[in-house]
């Protein structure tokens, strides 16, 4: 069980994930959270590096869907600006808005990976669904009640992993 919540890989921000690893590993599109993945779950557009980022995995083809469980008003005002695609109210960690992205990038789950900042909803959703998932350190120190909720969950599920041998990077 304690697999569902395991990610494949673990890089501390989005900005160490190139297009040149992904290409390797047969990648063609990218499924990112928005809020503490991207940018902090209070600031309302991209960074400079982080516009640079999508504009490099653009240029070499890989294609980006931005799924959220916030709402349309927030993730629209983010990724309008950038013509990114997004999903809102997903509902993650159901599948549902996993497999509605591929659709939009007409991308098998093989092709794509998920990329998030918690393990019950970005890193269990893609794994249910069979994706390749990168965990990242949330770009925020602060969080929504909820995802107070989610982290305090993780830490348990992060400390049961670690005991089992799962973990094997240093946070």
């Amino acid at each position: 069980m304690l697999q569902y919540f395991l990610p494949n890989e673990y890089v501390k921000s989005v900005l160490d994930i190139t297009p040149d690893e992904l290409k390797q590993k047969g990648i063609k599109g990218i499924i990112t959270d928005l809020d503490n993945t991207l940018v902090e779950w209070d600031r309302p557009a991209a960074t400079p590096q982080l516009i640079k980022w999508f504009a490099e995995m653009k240029k070499h083809g890989i294609q980006i869907v931005i799924v959220s469980n916030n709402n349309e008003n927030r993730v629209r005002a983010f990724a309008a600006p950038l013509e990114i695609p997004f999903i809102f109210a997903a509902r993650k960690p159901m599948v549902r808005a996993f497999r509605q992205a591929l659709r939009e990038m007409n991308l098998k789950k093989e092709e794509a990976v998920v990329i998030g900042d918690q393990l019950l909803t970005d890193i269990l959703g893609g794994n249910r669904l069979g994706m390749h998932t990168i965990l990242v350190v949330p770009v925020a120190q602060t969080d929504g009640f909820w995802t107070r909720f989610n982290r305090k969950i993780e830490r348990k599920l992060l400390e049961m992993m670690k005991r089992k041998g799962m973990v094997y990077w240093e946070e």
